[in-house]
């Protein structure tokens, strides 16, 4: 199997890989994950992970900087329906546009905009930002990629900017900060984590090997 690992030059990159492997060897997956900023690599790659962190519009810049990169992501994942994971900035990306900095486009696989939170305590106080820290999952069992995962459990999150205005049924988890936020969405072959799911130990490395076996 041939795990890519999409560069958008926003760093991180050296974790995402140590869980990666981790988490195929947890699964008994025999796995070659490769970090890619080559297109024809990303396009015919069995599994395909987007990790990122500081802007959406830095990100999407890195990102169009790599020719043919968005040609390839889309290739592998929606016209081959390849399981397509992203992580925190990289999940943002799945959505239709970014709203930090100006108004980003975003691969426009998920409804809805990446706009900057605004959480409020029960008194109206401000909460600080950005939402830093371990947060507890709410999610309804039934997804494969959670199996072994529990309402509750807890994620590591660090993030200004959340999703707004998506459909139902593409929210697969929320946290609770101020209110509920989008932790998990996706659709089909489409998965993503507003949390760090590298750095967020059981829970993680639990979804990053539920990934490596995962036939949407």
């Amino acid at each position: 199997m041939k795990v890519a690992v999409v560069d958008p030059g926003s760093g991180n990159l050296a974790s995402v890989l140590r869980a990666l492997r981790r988490a195929a060897a947890d699964a008994g997956v025999a796995a070659e994950i490769t970090v890619e900023t080559r297109a024809e690599a990303v396009a015919a790659a069995d599994r395909l992970v987007m990790p990122g962190q500081g802007a959406f519009a830095a990100c999407r810049r890195g990102l169009d900087a790599m020719p043919g990169m968005i040609e390839a992501v889309q290739e592998a994942a929606i016209r081959r329906a390849v399981p397509f994971l992203g992580i925190c900035v990289g999940m943002q990306l799945m959505a239709g546009r970014g709203l930090e900095h100006g108004v980003t486009p975003g691969l426009g696989w998920i409804e809805g905009d990446i706009a900057p939170m605004d959480p409020q305590d029960a008194e109206g106080r401000p909460l600080p930002l950005p939402q830093m820290g371990w947060n507890g999952l709410d999610f309804a069992p039934g997804h494969p990629l959670m199996e072994g995962v529990a309402p509750g459990d807890h994620a590591y999150f660090v993030h200004s900017y959340a999703l707004t205005g998506g459909r139902p049924g593409e929210t697969l988890a929320t946290t609770e900060y101020g209110g509920p936020v989008a932790a998990i969405i996706g659709r089909d072959n489409l998965f993503g984590t507003q949390f760090h799911v590298e750095k967020s130990q059981f829970t993680g490395l639990r979804m990053l090997a539920n990934f490596m076996t995962w036939r949407p």
